[in-house]
């Protein structure tokens, strides 16, 4: 038991340390950064559904499911994916690999499981050049940088008072930094000057579920869900320095710190708004699945006034998402084929986020596949995702993505009872 949770403790200080760099989306500018809580590769891969759960799988977006848990489940997950940043005049391409989330879940009664791990929540990570001709016929020269990004330290809890219906509840710490940076040159300056802009930020959420899921015949069930994300709290300690810098190395030449309390930004507030998600599925145990959710988000009451960004704008957001699974034979001995999960799904996301008067919304397909390992309830994950977000109107950039992601679900049995002959 103490190895187990030595273990778990070694790779949770491992995943501080790397989860900061995991977006080079250029829509990771704005509010937080990038969102990265999208739940295990079991549930990505079915286009995000949060709604189902089984015995030996954790799901980081629905507490409630922790009570279906009758063996300890450690889950982790690598991610890689590949852009493709186009705007109206050229493209190019970038990539960036993840460790995207830890995670441990097991029973502590007949009805009962916990979980707890620690998951990116947002990440920023973006370089953007612009340049321009002032009144004096000078290239102007604009660079801006972001990196950094919030994670998440969870605990969850689910319970089945009676038979068929399920809650949960998670609460969740925030904590990060996020960096941004503008530089400007002009030609024939020696010059330039800069604006780096910290936050330091940190704050609690919770998430409370609920799950309905009765036998509709002898082998069918049906799936219902209501998730609620509450408003995530975040308090943001923020610092701004101005300097000027040599154009040859870079180096700070004079520089000042901005008396942010002077203006009451030394301290701001980010609330970021309830998510509500409601979803039905259908299926039979160990054999198919096939559900739909749709969430949504008053997010048009966001704002960060720090950044203080003047072309962008939010409004309410929504998503919608359909998927399942579907196994030939789970106790197929003959074939393994038969008894790989096979899964697939989609979604349709409107964000919320507004540049330059347009929206930007997103739409993925997922498909992968569990793949059993040995002769136990353990198994590898391989999934992917075909994605596009943004638009090159008004000056802006569309973003294509695949995305490859490999997981491992290992499942143990813990508390086991000493027994003497």
């Amino acid at each position: 038991m103490v190895k187990n949770f030595l273990i778990i403790g070694i790779c949770l200080v491992s995943f501080t340390i790397y989860a900061q760099n995991g977006t080079i989306s250029p829509f990771s500018t704005f509010g937080v950064g990038d969102f990265r809580n999208n739940g295990t590769v079991e549930n990505q891969m079915m286009g995000g559904l949060r709604l189902y759960a089984d015995s030996i799988h954790v799901n980081l977006r629905n507490p409630a499911a922790y009570s279906k848990l009758k063996l300890t489940a450690y889950s982790a997950n690598i991610s890689h994916t590949e852009f493709r940043l186009e705007d109206a005049n050229e493209s190019q391409r970038a990539s960036v690999t993840n460790l995207d989330y830890l995670a441990v879940g097991f029973p502590i009664a007949r009805n009962a499981g916990i979980g707890f791990g620690l998951m990116p929540f947002s990440s920023v990570g973006f370089s953007l050049l612009s340049e321009d001709v002032n009144t004096a016929n000078q290239n102007v020269t604009n660079v801006f940088a972001g990196e950094g990004g919030l994670n998440r330290v969870f605990l969850s809890l689910g319970y089945e008072p009676v038979k068929n219906v399920a809650i949960g509840a998670t609460i969740n710490y925030n904590f990060g930094t996020l960096e941004y940076e503008r530089a400007q040159s002009i030609e024939d300056i020696l010059f330039g000057s800069r604006d780096i802009r910290t936050s330091r930020i940190t704050g609690f959420d919770f998430n409370y579920a609920l799950s309905f899921t009765p036998k509709i015949t002898k082998k069918h069930t049906l799936f219902s869900h209501i998730g609620v994300d509450t408003q995530v709290n975040l308090v943001s300690e923020n610092s701004e320095r101005i300097s000027s810098f040599s154009i040859a190395n870079g180096s700070e030449i004079e520089g000042a710190d901005v008396d942010l309390a002077a203006l009451g930004l030394s301290n701001t507030e980010l609330k970021i708004p309830t998510i509500t998600t409601i979803g039905l599925g259908y299926g039979e145990d160990k054999k198919w699945f096939f559900g739909g959710e749709y969430s949504f988000q008053a997010l048009s009451s966001f704002s960060n006034d720090f950044l203080g960004q003047e072309n962008v704008a939010y409004q309410d957001a929504s998503t919608i998402a359909v998927g399942g699974f579907f196994i030939p034979d789970y106790r197929s001995i003959s074939s393994y084929l038969k008894r790989i999960t096979y899964r697939a799904g989609m979604r349709y996301e409107q964000t919320g986020l507004l540049v330059n008067d347009k929206e930007i919304n997103n739409f993925g397909i997922t498909f992968g596949f569990g793949l059993p390992l040995g002769g136990n309830f353990s198994n590898l994950n391989v999934g992917f995702e075909l994605g596009r977000r943004g638009t090159t109107d008004a000056g802006l950039i569309e973003e294509s993505y695949l995305k490859l992601n490999v997981g491992l679900s290992l499942n143990d049995k813990w508390f086991i009872k000493r027994k003497i002959n």
